[in-house]
């Protein structure tokens, strides 16, 4: 039944999705999607479009390259950082579906699903601010209750609060008013309204640090959530996670690298990057032998004899690299899958809650009853370990008495752990690279620039349906490229 019901609401996805068009207009009136659908289906499906094109993003777009997981051989536009403008409809039309979704419940009193619609749209408006920096938002999804067509650009600084406090709203609903959440339909929680106020709060305290050096009240927030644990849940462990199972059968219900999804020429031209290899190798890491697949042949290696070979970025001819590809690796074979219970369209994870309080702890700006950095950190190390199967294999070869390994307290360590944690989950290695400049990483001579991109640049469409708050946006924001700082990077 489960399969049917995902299938069903993924096709009616695809028809929202599919009436993105060249304006704002058409995509909040949205003609392929009925008008009234009861709050609870929409909750579906706004879930799965929303973890689904995270993890794709998160697997195989421009994140997963500007987080120097992979290296592509074939075609490295991507790899080179030659992005130029990238469109934005698809999530616009989620959030345009979710606003369907919040506008039902509101007519039908339905409190826990108004609390989840400020969630999705805090989750999606966030990623798309997190991309591109000043957005339309507060002007967006309003073609037909105020007419706006042509919305204008907020600046960053402006949404993040609001942002925060749709989280904080949505987290109160459920804590006074949880109601009934239809457990057939919430395909993240099975209708729990614990487990969304601790996504909602998760949340809350990734996009805090994210903006901690402008946003002035960020640890002030982060320490009053810390403060009450019942009126602020969060993840206490990996069942806690904010994610999607894949169920297979068809490419939209499958996990993105899955040969449903990813032609096999596309597979093999898609590398384990130098930099992921180098530093799991060097750790001795028993993640590497479930992230990457051993090289074909070690004989006629030309650079590295060794087992598992990364391919660095940004270079001439990489299908060369090594004596060519035979020689190089490829992503583990678990990613060709169509699921699994290591591959899940995660939106957050217990694993990062653990790195961000792990931060914000090492830096002295929050304090929590009897824990350290040095607990969250491990914390987050172990929280991965597991998920991967090979936490037993971790102690049992010495894995945590490294002194590499060891809490040292710096933030290179603490923020190399996590991006480790976080491959393939978002965006959060290209964001935290980029915010701390943690992992170093060896560009590559062939890129554009000798730094990882900043954001995304508009779309194209914008200069023909939105000129005129487009050229408002860029005089306030700057140069519309892809090493324009957004507010809370400056």
């Amino acid at each position: 039944m489960l399969r049917k019901k995902r299938t069903l609401v993924y096709a009616v996805m695809l028809l929202a999705l599919g009436s993105c068009t060249k304006n704002f207009d058409k995509i909040n009136t949205n003609p392929n999607s009925p008008e009234n659908i009861n709050a609870d289906y929409l909750m579906s499906e706004v879930v799965l479009s929303s973890a689904y094109a995270y993890q794709t993003d998160a697997f195989k777009e421009r994140p997963v390259a500007a987080g120097r997981y992979i290296t592509l051989v074939q075609t490295t536009i991507n790899d080179l950082f030659t992005w130029g403008a990238v469109g934005w409809d698809d999530i616009y039309s989620r959030l345009s579906v979710n606003q369907q979704m919040y506008n039902q419940a509101e007519a039908n009193g339905e409190k826990q699903y108004l609390a989840i619609a400020k969630i999705m749209k805090a989750f999606n408006f966030g990623y798309l601010t997190d991309l591109y920096g000043d957005v339309p938002f507060s002007q967006a999804l309003q073609s037909k209750t105020g007419n706006v067509t042509q919305p204008v650009y907020d600046q960053q600084e402006k949404i993040y609060p609001a942002i925060l406090q749709l989280l904080e709203d949505a987290n109160e609903l459920l804590r006074n008013n949880p109601g009934t959440i239809n457990a057939d339909q919430d395909v993240l929680f099975a209708g729990k309204p614990l487990q969304w106020r601790k996504f909602a709060n998760a949340l809350r305290l990734r996009m805090l640090l994210r903006a901690s050096k402008k946003y002035t009240n960020a640890f002030a927030d982060m320490q009053t959530m810390l403060n009450d644990a019942d009126r602020y849940p969060l993840p206490a462990s990996n069942a806690d996670d904010a994610s999607v199972k894949y169920i297979e059968g068809t490419a939209a219900n499958s996990w993105p690298g899955s040969t449903l999804t990813m032609i096999e020429f596309d597979f093999t031209k898609t590398k384990a990057s130098k930099e992921l290899v180098d530093n799991l190798t060097a750790l001795n890491d028993p993640r590497l032998a479930v992230w990457v697949a051993p090289v074909a042949s070690q004989e006629g290696s030309t650079v590295n004899r060794n087992k598992y070979v990364g391919v660095p970025n940004a270079i001439d001819d990489p299908r060369s690299y090594n004596g060519g590809e035979t020689h190089q690796s490829t992503l583990g074979s678990m990613f060709r899958k169509g699921s699994g219970d290591m591959l899940k369209a995660s939106m957050i994870t217990y694993t990062e809650v653990c790195f961000i309080l792990a931060e914000a702890l090492q830096a002295g700006k929050i304090t929590i009853a009897g824990k350290t950095a040095a607990d969250y950190y491990n914390a987050g190390v172990q929280a991965s370990m597991t998920f991967y199967g090979v936490q037993n294999t971790a102690v049992s070869n010495g894995y945590y008495d490294q002194a590499a390994v060891k809490y040292n307290g710096t933030l290179e360590q603490l923020i190399t752990q996590k991006w480790l944690a976080m491959i393939f989950k978002g965006a959060e290695g290209w964001f935290d690279h980029r915010r701390t400049g943690y992992p170093h990483f060896t560009i590559g001579p062939l890129a554009v620039k000798n730094i990882v991109p900043r954001r995304y640049r508009y779309p194209t469409t914008e200069l023909a349906n939105n000129r005129t708050n487009y050229q408002n946006a860029v005089k306030t924001f700057g140069e519309d490229d892809e090493y324009t700082l957004m507010w809370y990077l400056k």
